[in-house]
């Protein structure tokens, strides 16, 4: 990987710039602490609240097809519980940090997430085609129920993915970048934590390594990005496209099919049978990141 240039350098500097007032790793920790949190009391109010409608007995149902999210509904809840994590992640930096919403996502963000999110879509575009044509898919949600929930799919994917990006590459990559020079501590150290994050050793067996390694590889490229360019914008936009497809255009199945127009004939037990499997899903993120990098050479 080439350093960056003095341009980009001084972008990055920029950005980490408000982190540098209060760098304490303790105030980072309770921030943590403060997502963790208000992710916890979202959870508990959802199975609250499936208590009282449904009650005692619905909600050990209910937790089920969440975690497999095989339907519309259930799909929906699971995108919209990233959605109090991201306002702890705001919370924690007001308070902790005296930081508001703006410094987290820095300069440009709207529109260099479309030009990530563009370029990306256009790396999967011939991909798709190539599995649609080689029987590769099956169909799943009719497509007329597909496009009428597009518009909340791609609301929830989005607030997923910024949830991710402003957590991982924006809160904690610019607090550990305003006490550590090296960006093994501020890039990898994210996505080694990413990474876990992604580890499913009950569904994937064998392949779960794999994975999770593939999810830590994407966390470095997305910090690459947000370090280069000086925001995280662009990271954003490949993370929103990338989820996109592989959550509403074409899923894996045994995933979470619940918004999918179509899932792979091959499934996660499939995965676990052959791990190897899971490295060409690293392609298309790979491909655009090496567009979008060439596009910072200024």
């Amino acid at each position: 990987m080439s350093p960056p240039r003095p341009t980009q350098q001084r972008r990055f500097a920029r950005y980490v710039a408000p982190a540098r007032a209060r760098p304490a790793v303790w105030r980072l920790l309770l921030g943590l602490a403060i997502v963790v949190a208000a992710q916890a009391l979202a959870f508990g109010a959802l199975v609250s609240g499936i208590w009282v409608l449904a009650g005692p007995d619905a909600v050990g149902t209910w937790l089920a097809k969440l975690a497999v999210a095989s339907t519309p509904a259930t799909m929906l809840t699971v995108l919209a519980l990233f959605a109090p994590p991201l306002l702890g992640v705001v919370i924690a930096a007001r308070l902790l940090n005296r930081r508001g919403v703006c410094s987290l996502l820095g300069p440009r963000v709207l529109r260099d997430a479309v030009r990530g999110a563009g370029v990306t879509l256009a790396v999967f575009t011939p991909l798709l085609a190539l599995a649609w044509a080689t029987g590769a898919t099956r169909p799943n949600l009719p497509p007329g129920i597909w496009a009428a929930l597009l518009p909340l799919t791609v609301l929830g994917v989005a607030v997923q993915t910024l949830t991710e990006e402003t957590l991982f590459r924006g809160y904690i990559l610019q607090q550990l970048a305003a006490r550590f020079r090296s960006p093994l501590v501020w890039a990898g150290l994210p996505a080694a934590i990413f990474g876990l994050l992604h580890l499913d050793p009950s569904s994937l067996g064998a392949a779960a390594w794999p994975m999770a390694a593939m999810a830590a590889l994407f966390g470095l490229v997305a910090a690459d990005l947000t370090a280069r360019s000086g925001g995280l914008g662009l990271a954003w936009g490949v993370h929103l496209a990338n989820n996109l497809v592989g959550l509403s255009v074409m899923a894996t199945q045994g995933g979470l099919t619940g918004l999918a127009l179509r899932v792979t004939t091959q499934s996660r037990a499939d995965l676990a049978d052959a791990p190897w499997m899971v490295l060409p899903g690293a392609l298309p993120f790979l491909l655009a990141w090496l567009i979008l990098r060439r596009g910072l050479r200024d």
